[in-house]
């Protein structure tokens, strides 16, 4: 992902007010008891990684999608995989597959709506943020681009085949391909936004196509391990999404995270969520993490280099993020 680049006028309006605590609106919710297991989503991080750095077309990327199918379809999910050729910025035949792991019902299959939860698995080809200059068209391990949503998500399939009798509401998973094929930084292409996010883009047009009207909502997990990680509210996810900003962030303070969730503006970012909310018009939103005072990147030290690997992950970001997400979902009604 990178920071967005085309401007709306909306973002003008939000951005002159960044960085400002904004309330966020009070609960009698009661906290969830159910335990988001960080050593397992860790776990899931760790075995995304042993595959190698999961580029577009090659045979870690291949390999890594039949684990995720094995490893949904282990904890109870239907699954089903949208492949797709996608032309990347270069020209290049992206062979791109968007895993969709669906929980089971326990009213039957489509008897109910449901909440989307997804994050993109694959890697960076380039590490083209990388400080040295050497490393910058090397791939990226992506253990926090990518691997950690993926993590958490598996995650939290786990628990509800475990606690599917607590859940109101059914959850979809959906895992995007062909997220980080963003022109790089090295590139002289001229860059409108569009070359990233291209299997997201594909599944909201399918989505939207087939006039499925399923999800109340969707949350995108982007980065959301790193060390020293801070999740901001992300400010195209306010523009679409308002409410489900507030209802997580509530969440997470109810869970007791709110430290980690302050209620401060983020930047605007080009993600997975744009197509989900403007294509398939779902309100989705985005966690992902920003540090305001890094020099190397808002996105992180790591982002885009060589050094986004295990050694770089944080247990304690990926309990956060995970028990918040046991809070939303198992609060719902």
């Amino acid at each position: 992902m990178k920071q967005l680049l085309y401007i709306l006028s909306v973002v003008s309006a939000l951005t002159a007010c960044k960085g400002a605590t904004k309330p966020v609106e009070q609960t009698s919710q009661p906290v969830v008891s159910i335990q988001f297991l960080a050593d397992s989503a860790y776990a899931f991080c760790q075995q995304q990684c042993d595959f190698g750095p999961r580029t577009m077309n090659s045979e870690a990327h291949q390999r890594c999608a039949q684990w995720i199918q094995q490893r949904f379809e282990q904890y109870g999910c239907t699954v089903e995989l949208q492949k797709a050729d996608l032309t990347g910025f270069d020209g290049t035949l992206l062979h791109a597959t968007n895993i969709i792991a669906r929980t089971p019902s326990a009213l039957g299959p489509a008897k109910r709506d449901a909440i989307l939860v997804c994050a993109h698995w694959d890697s960076r080809p380039w590490a083209d943020n990388d400080p040295d200059e050497a490393n910058r068209r090397l791939p990226v391990m992506a253990a926090n681009d990518g691997a950690s949503g993926v993590g958490v998500m598996l995650e939290l399939a786990r628990l509800i085949q475990q606690h599917r009798d607590s859940l109101n509401v059914d959850i979809d998973f959906v895992c995007f391909d062909a997220e980080d094929w963003g022109i790089p930084q090295w590139s002289n292409a001229p860059d409108n936004g569009n070359s990233w996010a291209l299997g997201s883009q594909h599944w909201a047009a399918q989505y939207a196509a087939r006039n499925m009207n399923r999800y109340r909502y969707g949350i995108l997990l982007d980065m959301v391990g790193g060390q020293g990680a801070r999740f901001y509210q992300e400010q195209m996810s306010i523009q679409y999404a308002p409410n489900i900003v507030d209802r997580v962030w509530v969440a997470a303070k109810t869970a007791g995270y709110g430290s980690l969730f302050p209620a401060e503006d983020g930047n605007a970012i080009t993600d997975d969520h744009i197509p989900v909310n403007q294509v398939a018009g779902v309100p989705c939103i985005d966690i992902i993490a920003h540090y305001p005072d890094c020099r190397q990147s808002s996105f992180g030290p790591t982002w885009h280099t060589v050094s986004d690997d295990m050694q770089h992950l944080d247990k304690g970001v990926l309990q956060a993020v995970g028990q918040t997400l046991v809070q939303v979902l198992f609060s719902e009604k």
